[in-house]
């Protein structure tokens, strides 16, 4: 699966094979660890995807380093674990950029930079991220990415081939190893730069996406396997799968849901608060929007749109899910909706079946954030799945 939206799945956990940092001694990562401690991250709208009516633009909304910044410092502010740091290229802003500019605006929150695999010279890259990390006192987390570079589309097969190696010599580099490699796409012979991570090994690797490649290429490189919205048991069947196909290459992952969230007082409230969101909505726009991405064709994509096609009138494709939000957003295109009871429920529903992270957003997105940390996120064992020296 492919994206330019949001930097999650790419067409595109326990320590694994390889893993960069120590996991958690109390995260939970299979079925029946609903008690266990998840990650909760929210979610940096660095591609002008923050909106109070869905598909209306609002340039207050814009992604901008005042905008953008204020949604990571809020929650920073709120006690979030992580955040995501979206990469697009028709839109908004550099996600690397902008990760080195607000690690010195935040204090304990992680980083998730997404990184596009081919765009920029791997031993710069290395020595790149390796600075933010020191300039994040170690809470750099990567979500790697594998979609086509602007202007330049390969097929499937050759981009994974690129991303597998691309992946395997980062996290060598970034480990501090001596590089001679020689593949189709990376032929290096190079010594790690000086600086390091303070950790002094590779942040973990985030990665998702639904092709075969993209699940082979999670199954043998990726520490934390993402996936976009589904039904609790769609998703429990994804997690059964990358299971055994990481259990293939002697390895084991962690697993994260990336969604949006909408929670109020009452459920009649957030039912309102979803309606009132597509309210203004221009079906031709929403088209219009979803069209923008890189990554319209991806298996993840085709999924998300099934699920859609599938709903009942309302939206809801099952208790609490709600697929209105892809009407107008290519990439995760459903929310968890409902009062905080029924939100909290969801998400345990979805840790019991193997999730022990979430990517979470909402419209507006501060805002979104400062209700779901009002009415949610203080019930909720949390805290970062890898270790850093800020938690």
């Amino acid at each position: 699966m492919t994206t330019d939206e949001n930097g999650v799945l790419a067409d595109d956990v326990g320590a694994s094979a390889g893993s960069p940092g120590a996991l958690a001694d109390d995260v939970g990562t299979s079925a029946g660890s609903a008690e266990k401690m998840v990650e909760i991250s929210w979610f940096g709208a660095l591609c002008d995807d923050d909106y109070e009516f869905l598909g209306v633009p609002d340039p207050s909304l814009q992604s901008s380093w005042p905008h953008c910044s204020n949604i990571v410092k809020t929650a920073d502010r709120l006690g979030y674990d992580n955040v995501l740091l979206p990469s697009g290229y028709q839109l908004g802003m550099d996600s690397t950029s902008f990760a080195a500019a607000v690690a010195t605006h935040t204090d304990q929150i992680q980083l998730l930079l997404a990184v596009r695999m081919g765009e920029m010279w791997l031993p710069q890259l290395a020595r790149q991220l390796a600075t933010i990390d020191q300039m994040a006192n170690g809470r750099l987390t990567i979500n790697i990415i594998s979609s086509d570079i602007p202007g330049a589309p390969l097929e499937s097969e050759p981009r994974y081939q690129r991303t597998r190696e691309w992946m395997t010599v980062l996290r060598s580099l970034l480990n501090g190893e001596s590089i001679d490699f020689h593949g189709e796409f990376v032929d290096l012979e190079v010594n790690p730069p000086r600086m390091r991570t303070v950790s002094g090994t590779c942040p973990p690797f985030y990665f998702g996406g639904f092709s075969p490649a993209a699940k082979d290429t999670a199954a043998e490189h990726a520490d934390v396997f993402l996936t976009w919205p589904d039904t609790v048991a769609g998703v429990a069947e994804t997690v059964r799968d990358m299971k055994a196909q990481a259990a293939g290459y002697g390895r084991e992952m962690n697993y994260g849901l990336r969604a949006h969230v909408i929670v109020r007082e009452t459920e009649a409230e957030a039912r309102e608060a979803a309606t009132r969101l597509l309210s203004k909505l221009d079906l031709d726009e929403g088209e219009k929007i979803r069209q923008k991405s890189l990554d319209t064709a991806s298996a993840g994509v085709a999924r998300q749109n099934e699920l859609r096609d599938a709903a009942e009138d309302d939206g809801f494709v099952e208790e609490n899910l709600w697929t209105g939000v892809g009407r107008a957003r290519s990439g995760a295109g459903a929310a968890i909706v409902g009062d905080p009871d029924q939100v909290l429920a969801k998400l345990r529903a979805y840790q019991q079946v193997g999730i022990g992270a979430f990517i979470l957003s909402g419209y507006t997105h501060a805002a979104e954030a400062d209700l779901f940390a009002k009415y949610v996120l203080p019930n909720i064992e949390h805290g970062p799945l890898y270790e850093g020296s800020a938690t």
